[in-house]
């Protein structure tokens, strides 16, 4: 049985299914903002590739929570 995720890692199989890419390709495009803030990354995403707001503060938190190089 599969365990259920939590927190904002839970919006991401919708997050694929919506916008149809992997999480891995959103991660990807921060990393071309990485040193940006929260909300500019959450901006970002919003008005480059048309996320809806919950969404992208989903993948920013995750990705900000991953501390990427």
């Amino acid at each position: 049985m599969a365990e259920q995720m939590k927190g904002p890692q839970s919006y991401f199989p919708s997050i694929e299914k919506r916008y149809g890419q992997p999480i891995s390709y959103w991660m990807a495009q921060l990393d071309t903002i990485k040193d940006a803030r929260h909300m500019e990354q959450v901006t970002f995403l919003k008005e480059q590739h048309g996320m809806g707001h919950g969404h992208a503060n989903a993948v920013v938190a995750v990705y900000r929570a991953e501390q990427r190089p």
